[in-house]
C-alpha cells in the first residue's frame, strides 16, 4: 500500500537519517545544571540568529509562548493579540491559567492587524480596567492561512505598542517560513520584539523543540518560568542536536514546501465544490472551503483518509492542508488526483 500523504500539519515529520546521526553523536550534559553543551550551542546559535542577548530551549511551542507571556506580564494584565492567534485557540487557556492574564483582540485580515486596531484595544488608565501590558504577533499566521506579516507592518504595530508602553512578543513558530517567503532575515523581524519564540518541530522537521530569545533581564524570568512550568530537561542535547541539524540543512528547502502548497491550492481552486484564494497562499498552509451543498468538510476528510490522504477539518465547511519535509511533489500530484476522485462521489 502506498505511503500515506499526511497533510494534517508540518508537525508530523520524522527525523531524516542524517538528523538521527546528529542526535546520536551529540555530546550530553545536564541542562538544568547549565552544562549541557549541545543545548548551550543551540541557545547561542538562536540568540545570534535573532539578534538577542540569549535564548532558552523549550520542549514545546506552547510552553515557549507561555513562559514569554508570563515573563512580560503580571496577573490581572491584558494581552493584545489577533482573534485567530495560536495563544488563544490552541494553548488550552494557558494565558489565564498560567499567567492570570486576559486577552483582548485586535482584528484584521488574514491573521494580521493594524496599528489603529492595536490602539483601539488599549483601555484608558483607570482602576476599573485591566491594563494592557503585552502585544503579540504571530508570523506566519496559522489562522491567517500561513500569511506573512510585511516588515513595515510589523514595525508600525510594534512602534505603536511601545507608544502605549506595551511590551511585544513574536510567536514565530513558523518564522523561518516567513523569512524564506519574504526574503527578510529572521533578525529583521525579531529586532522589533522584546521576546521571540521559534519552533524547530514544524517546518524544520525536528522531532521536538522550541526556543525563546530576548534581552538578558527578561530571559532570567523566562528561565525561571520554564523551570516552574516543568520544561527544564536534563540530557536534552540529543533533541538540541536535531534542531541544530535542522537549522543547518532544512531552512532553504522550505521554499519547496511553499511551492507544493501553491501547486495544491491552484489545483483545488479549479474544483467547483471547493473554494480557495490560491494567490493568498504564501507559505505552506492552505485552507479550502467546501460548499455545504456538497456536504460537510469532515465527510471529505474521511473519504480522503480512506484513500491515503490525511487532512484536518478545521471548521464544518473548511479543511486545512499543510505541506512539509515529508511531502514530495509526486505526493502533491497524487493527493490532487485523490481529491478529485473523492469529490466525484456525492456526499
Amino acid at each position: 500500500m502506498p505511503e500515506a500523504i499526511d497533510l494534517r500539519s508540518d508537525t508530523v515529520t520524522r527525523p531524516t537519517s542524517a538528523m538521527w546521526e546528529a542526535m546520536r553523536a551529540a555530546p550530553l550534559g545536564d541542562d538544568v545544571l547549565g552544562d549541557e553543551p549541545t543545548v548551550n550551542r543551540l541557545q547561542e546559535r538562536v540568540a545570534a540568529e535573532l539578534g538577542k542577548d540569549s535564548a532558552c530551549f523549550f520542549p514545546s511551542g506552547t510552553m515557549a509562548n507561555q513562559a514569554a507571556i508570563r515573563a512580560s506580564t503580571q496577573p490581572g494584565d491584558e494581552v493584545i493579540c489577533h482573534p485567530t492567534a495560536h495563544i488563544y485557540h490552541y494553548e488550552s487557556g494557558a494565558p489565564a491559567a498560567l499567567s492570570g492574564v486576559t486577552l483582548r483582540f485586535a482584528d484584521g485580515e488574514r491573521g494580521m492587524y493594524a496599528p489603529d486596531a492595536l490602539s483601539a484595544c488599549v483601555r484608558p488608565e483607570n482602576h476599573h480596567f485591566a491594563p494592557a501590558r503585552l502585544a503579540v504577533i504571530e508570523n506566519t499566521s496559522n489562522g491567517g492561512g500561513g500569511s506573512v506579516w510585511p516588515i513595515d507592518l510589523v514595525r508600525d504595530v510594534t512602534d505603536r505598542a511601545r507608544g502605549h508602553a506595551l511590551r511585544t512578543h513574536l510567536d514565530g513558530a513558523r518564522l523561518w517560513n516567513a523569512s524564506v517567503a519574504s526574503g527578510a532575515a529572521p533578525r529583521d523581524y525579531a529586532k522589533h520584539f522584546d521576546t521571540v519564540s521559534v519552533c524547530f518541530s514544524k517546518g524544520l522537521g525536528a522531532p521536538v523543540g522550541s526556543a525563546v530569545a530576548g534581552d538578558a533581564q527578561t530571559m532570567k524570568r523566562v528561565y525561571r518560568f520554564r523551570k516552574m512550568f516543568g520544561g527544564a530537561m536534563r540530557q536534552s542535547g540529543m533533541l538540541a542536536a536535531a534542531c541544530l541539524h535542522a537549522l543547518d540543512h532544512h531552512i532553504d528547502r522550505l521554499a519547496e514546501d511553499h511551492a507544493h502548497a501553491k501547486r495544491l491550492a491552484r489545483a483545488l481552486a479549479e474544483l467547483e465544490p471547493l473554494s480557495i484564494d490560491a494567490e493568498s497562499v504564501e507559505t505552506n498552509i492552505a485552507y479550502v472551503t467546501v460548499d455545504p451543498e456538497w456536504g460537510p468538510a469532515s465527510t471529505l476528510v474521511k473519504s480522503l483518509e480512506s484513500r491515503g490522504v490525511r487532512a484536518f477539518a478545521s471548521a464544518p465547511d473548511q479543511i486545512r492542508m499543510v505541506t512539509h519535509l515529508d511531502v514530495t511533489r509526486p505526493m502533491i500530484d497524487r493527493a490532487i488526483e485523490i481529491i478529485v476522485e473523492c469529490l466525484s462521489v456525492s456526499a
